[in-house]
């Protein structure tokens, strides 16, 4: 039975910006609240890869809930570092993360993030829920999910504000806006995440390029290794088995020379033993588009799919959603109607995700057919750019509601 007087809340996604705007409100007594999550309860305990947060997130989330920030950052490592090299061992830069930001950023693996965010929230997320499809009646707003475990279908009516946290492939997006054809990058994308090993010689974040090819890096807690390797491809997009040969990837990653520095045949190594595990993908963006129309939002993936070459997709999913609680709670504090908030969010937030959208693209340049790492990274010395990362490093506010 729904309490008329309190506001009926959907969010479609426990991931990163779903589950951290359910944190932010889960406990107000004049909010029902309800987050639909795909898989199950235990199906992400396992989540085979890492992720580095920016120091923005960091900041944004101390501000908005720093409860939240505090047991994240207790059970990540720092990031305050970001080096670059080529892969024969030429060091291009190496860049203390405190002469551009006010504090580090995070690594993290990405169960051990899932299971903090989402381990308060018991009580409001509906696991093994598949969004079938969602809609606007004269009586409001509506979804219909898919019990995965039972099968049954469920339809919630009357939703005052739909969030939609459901990725890259949005099924809210495409319903009240569009479906939207990714943009291609022409790069090939892929991750790993295996166990360090006694002498593993990788730290905080390091790249290393051999002509457009790359190999990122740093280590994650529990003792392993995040790896993501990229390769430029055609302008079809195609990835093709032979491309994803081990002998094929330690190829493009080997100088001229023939001769590996410590840290990339380290990773070539593991990328060959752990080859039948990669994570395949391929660069890409799109848009920006917060505002779906009257209490329909949409954040993080779903809002601004973006490249990750700042590591700025989950960064900005925080972002997200420190805005959007400060939304929320103002709203209801001013009696406003929650049909406004995608609007609100929108006003605080498209400026600052294009600058993001825009900023990654620029810095995969080097990773592209053609590109120049070392011509590249040296621009990346540059005031231009180091001014660039400043901004987003630092240009985040999220005033307390």
């Amino acid at each position: 039975m729904i309490d008329s007087n309190r506001k009926r809340i959907v969010v479609a996604g426990a991931g990163i910006a779903g589950s951290l705007i359910a944190s932010g409100l889960a406990e107000r007594a004049d909010i029902e609240l309800i987050c639909l999550e795909r898989v199950g309860a235990t199906e992400h305990m396992d989540a085979g890869t890492g992720l580095n947060i920016g120091p923005n997130a960091i900041k944004a989330l101390r501000d908005a809930m720093p409860e939240r920030a505090e047991a994240i950052v207790a059970n990540s490592l720092p990031w305050e570092n970001w080096s670059i090299s080529l892969t024969n061992g030429r060091v291009l830069m190496d860049l203390p993360l405190h002469s551009v930001a006010g504090n580090p950023g995070i690594r993290i693996r990405w169960a051990e993030l899932y299971a903090l965010l989402r381990k308060p929230l018991a009580a409001v997320i509906r696991y093994s829920a598949e969004l079938l499809s969602c809609g606007r009646t004269a009586d409001g707003l509506f979804a219909v999910y898919r019990d995965r475990e039972t099968g049954a279908e469920v339809r919630i009516d009357k939703i005052d504000l739909l969030i939609a946290g459901d990725g890259r492939y949005s099924k809210i997006r495409e319903h009240f806006v569009s479906r939207e054809e990714p943009n291609l990058l022409g790069v090939c994308l892929y991750r790993l995440l295996f166990p360090a090993g006694t002498q593993c010689p990788i730290d905080d974040y390091g790249q290393w390029f051999n002509g457009p090819n790359r190999l990122l890096a740093f280590r994650v807690p529990g003792d392993f290794v995040y790896c993501a390797g990229s390769f430029p491809i055609g302008d079809d997009g195609i990835v093709t088995d032979e491309m994803k040969m081990p002998a094929a990837l330690r190829r493009i990653y080997t100088p001229q020379s023939g001769s590996l520095c410590a840290e990339a045949a380290y990773l070539v190594d593991a990328i060959e033993r752990n080859a039948d595990r990669i994570h395949w993908a391929r660069l890409q963006d799109g848009t920006t588009r917060y505002d779906a129309g009257a209490g329909v939002l949409l954040v993080g993936d779903s809002a601004h799919p973006m490249v990750p070459t700042l590591g700025q997709g989950a960064t900005q999913a925080v972002e997200d959603a420190c805005v959007v609680v400060d939304e929320v709670k103002r709203a209801l504090r001013m009696g406003r109607p929650l049909t406004d908030i995608p609007a609100g969010v929108a006003a605080r937030r498209t400026e600052r995700a294009e600058f993001v959208v825009s900023f990654s693209r620029d810095a995969t340049d080097t990773m592209l057919a053609g590109g120049d790492p070392v011509a590249g990274t040296l621009k990346k010395l540059e005031p231009a750019f180091t001014a660039r990362l400043e901004k987003l490093y630092r240009d985040v506010s999220v005033p307390l509601s």
